[in-house]
């Protein structure tokens, strides 16, 4: 297993622990204060961040679809957690999603092979610059949304990031990345991701947040990826990484559906 495939899984579990803290400690209260003292919280954006550069070795190594799907697999985690801690009922076809989803995920792992970031157009990095700037207005200007609305901001937002990361050029000298725009692109759309997401939670249960979050975060840099970036699968594999992608896009639809705990 590669070092790019390893930090993939490794950050699906970061993910989902930082899902489940963070559902729990936004229950002592909303708002930046009451969130930036409660411990849970602050936790659970550790975890999310640990996650998040983890991602990022992930990114520079495998195509986005393959990263972003395998990164998917912490909803499975997720829902299995908030059973646990969170007591959510878990039914039969809750179950199978979560079965088929592992499947569906070790074929789209399977399907993508190790390939180098790539130089992309500078209009690429514009756009990516401009998405970045979009997302964070929305999320900013639709603070009152509902709990979907910002799920689904949240997860542009993360997609961004996640094309960012695989299309920002690293020079020699690392350090010196700071000046590249799509690096600036990766930290705002990370930011936004971010904010939405804790005002999904805040707004409703983990389960269908998240599922939203991933299901978006799955589609858009897959079809941004093939399109814009050069993203190859694994010679012979296109069909089923088509119907592994559908897959995981389906049981994320069917995981929203899990009933939390009752008040």
């Amino acid at each position: 297993m590669s070092l790019a495939l390893v930090a993939a899984v490794l950050a699906a579990f970061g993910y989902a622990a930082g899902s489940v803290l963070q559902s729990v400690g936004v229950r002592g209260g909303s708002g930046a204060a009451a969130l930036a003292r409660s411990p849970l919280y602050l936790a659970g954006l550790g975890c999310d961040g640990a996650a998040w550069l983890l991602s990022l070795v992930a990114l520079r190594r495998l195509p986005t679809f393959a990263v972003q799907s395998l990164l998917a697999g912490s909803l499975a985690l997720t829902v299995l957690l908030a059973r646990v801690f969170l007591g959510s009922r878990l039914r039969r076809r809750d179950t199978v999603a979560v079965l088929l989803l592992v499947a569906a995920l070790t074929v789209v792992g399977g399907a993508g092979t190790e390939q180098p970031s790539p130089r992309v157009p500078r209009a690429v990095e514009l756009g990516l610059c401009a998405a970045a700037v979009a997302v964070s207005c929305a999320v900013l200007g639709l603070r009152r949304g509902g709990s979907a609305v910002q799920a689904v901001l949240a997860g542009l937002g993360y997609s961004v990031a996640a094309l960012g990361a695989r299309a920002v050029f690293v020079p020699d000298v690392w350090w010196h990345v700071v000046g590249e725009p799509v690096a600036w692109a990766v930290l705002v759309g990370g930011i936004a991701g971010t904010l939405g997401y804790a005002a999904a939670l805040e707004r409703g249960p983990v389960g269908p947040a998240t599922a939203l979050l991933w299901s978006v975060e799955v589609v858009v840099p897959a079809v941004a990826g093939f399109a814009v970036l050069g993203d190859t699968v694994r010679a012979g594999w296109w069909p089923a990484t088509v119907v592994a992608l559908v897959v995981v896009v389906g049981c994320s639809a069917a995981l929203a559906d899990a009933q939390p705990a009752g008040p």
